[in-house]
């Protein structure tokens, strides 16, 4: 939250509400001593499901490269999932990319040697473009690139299917358990 008080004897407030989805100002003239009288009658933000996002999302300009290997991961990772989890599965790959532990670019992140069970000497299965499940996978890849909302912290760098158990994940911390997904934080 900003709060930039101006000078004068009326001076002017300026509070900034920011949040995942929706970023909304709201201006109040308050006297130099005293308390900042907004509102509170009306909500200052108003959240848009995730489902709605996706839908809005599951359509426009084609995808660039990286989006596309990161709906791949998605679309193989986390297809059938809540919404939720596939979102938490596309921020995995971004917050590695943006690690400094990986490599830097999505694809090169998707595509690294051992990291995901689909990839085949560094090349991806066929994708059924037609289903709906890619629909979702493009929208939730476009929505983790521009940042509309978050479902894990940025220092979550690994997950698993709950019907697997790595040794890797005895020297990490349990974040979150998405569906079939258990996120982890170093």
């Amino acid at each position: 939250m900003l709060l930039a008080l101006g000078g004068s004897s009326e001076a002017l407030a300026q509070v900034q509400v920011s949040l995942p989805v929706v970023q909304q100002a709201i201006i109040a003239q308050i006297p130099a001593v005293g308390t900042v009288p907004i509102s509170t009658s009306t909500p200052a933000v108003q959240t848009v499901p995730l489902g709605a996002l996706v839908d809005a999302n599951s359509v426009g300009e084609p995808l660039d490269e990286e989006q596309s290997c990161l709906a791949t991961a998605v679309y193989f990772e986390s297809q059938g999932e809540p919404l939720e989890g596939q979102l938490a599965v596309a921020q995995v790959v971004l917050n590695r990319a943006a690690s400094g532990q990986y490599p830097t670019s999505l694809c090169g992140v998707v595509k690294q040697k051992a990291q995901f069970s689909f990839v085949r000497s560094g090349r991806f299965p066929h994708v059924n473009t037609a289903c709906a499940g890619w629909r979702k996978a493009q929208a939730i890849a476009r929505i983790a690139t521009k940042k509309l909302v978050s479902t894990v912290p940025t220092n979550v760098l690994w997950y698993h299917a709950n019907y697997v158990a790595p040794s890797w994940r005895l020297n990490l911390k349990k974040v979150d358990k998405i569906g079939a997904h258990i996120f982890y934080r170093a």
